[in-house]
């Protein structure tokens, strides 16, 4: 279980809220991370690579800072074994894709600018977390 840390999630959450705004503000991009990984990889040659190299490389370098400014990760525990991780990364994998995006660019993104599709992919993710969820722990006994 958990423990449940309001301050450090409406930090979190508005720090994810003001990096979205900014990147929209000043470059027109959309903060979606699986776009921005993706078109780290050929045959995107489109010049900002570097950007969205700085970009990932940030998501990175964000808990090592917070460990080199004395604060704690939390514990990470996986309970799931190599093979269910991978069905599980190429199923992640393969919906960005096909739902041209991800939770933080339809989800964060998409959904502060009102759009109806990032709205109905919203909709889709959670009911497929939910049922995915439902169905690991309740009916294959995850």
């Amino acid at each position: 279980m958990t423990e449940f840390a309001p301050v450090s999630a409406l930090a979190g959450g508005a720090l994810i809220g003001l990096a979205s705004v900014l990147l929209f503000a000043f470059f027109g991009r959309i903060a979606g991370i699986s776009g921005i990984a993706v078109r780290l990889l050929p045959p995107y040659t489109d010049g900002e690579t570097q950007g969205r190299a700085a970009f990932i490389l940030g998501l990175i370098a964000a808990p090592l800072l917070v460990l080199l400014l004395g604060g704690e990760l939390p514990v990470m525990t996986i309970e799931a074994g190599p093979m269910r991780l991978l069905l599980a990364g190429a199923l992640v994998g393969f919906g960005a894709v096909y739902g041209n995006g991800c939770t933080s660019g339809h989800g964060v993104c998409g959904l502060s600018r009102l759009s109806k599709r990032s709205f109905v992919a919203v909709v889709v993710f959670m009911a497929t977390a939910i049922a995915t969820v439902f169905v690991t722990r309740h009916l294959i006994g995850g």
